[in-house]
């Protein structure tokens, strides 16, 4: 009996140092994107404050500030997903470890994510109402998982992915 309390005490006490190897893991991947980014800045002579966080197990690097900065958002966010996949691989040569870091430029990711909240709540409404299912426009990963979360909240209504990318859509059904 002793023995089961003392494996149990064991693996509880290494799960918040496994817990706090990760959060340090998170705030190096962070740092090191910090370093990267605040280069690219210098090369381009762009103004910007890079703030980092972590936040849902993954590391968050936000540039904001500058009157340049939307150049690096690009159409639909297309640079700053090319700067944000730059940015992980910088990551992963440093730690050995494949990154999901998260990248905001100039309040782009925040601002889409409130307009694609919204846009599934409004698609999962009307669905509910006409009972005809909606297919969205094509979207990326980040985009698709926003209007799935979104829709989700929504009883009566689910969604599914379809497509191949870069052409996968999200597609509202009645339940």
């Amino acid at each position: 009996m002793s023995e089961t309390v003392q494996e149990s005490s064991q693996a509880s006490a290494a799960a918040p140092e496994s817990e706090s190897n990760t959060e340090a893991l998170l705030v190096r991947e962070g740092d090191i994107a910090g370093d990267y980014l605040e280069r690219l800045l210098d090369l381009l002579d762009y103004d910007g404050d890079i703030d980092l966080d972590v936040e849902a197990g993954r590391a968050v690097v936000s540039i904001d500030g500058g009157t340049d900065l939307e150049k690096l958002v690009g159409g639909r966010g297309q640079v700053l997903e090319a700067l944000q996949e730059l940015t992980r691989l910088a990551v992963q040569q440093e730690t050995g470890v494949r990154s999901r870091l998260m990248l905001d430029i100039a309040g782009w990711r925040a601002a889409r994510r409130e307009e694609l909240s919204e846009l599934g709540r409004s698609t999962a409404q009307t669905v509910l109402e006409t009972g005809k299912e909606a297919r969205l426009k094509p979207m990326t990963p980040f985009e698709r998982k926003i209007v799935h979360d979104a829709v989700a909240a929504i009883d009566g209504v689910h969604s599914e992915s379809e497509g191949e990318e870069p052409n996968r859509k999200v597609v509202v059904f009645r339940s």
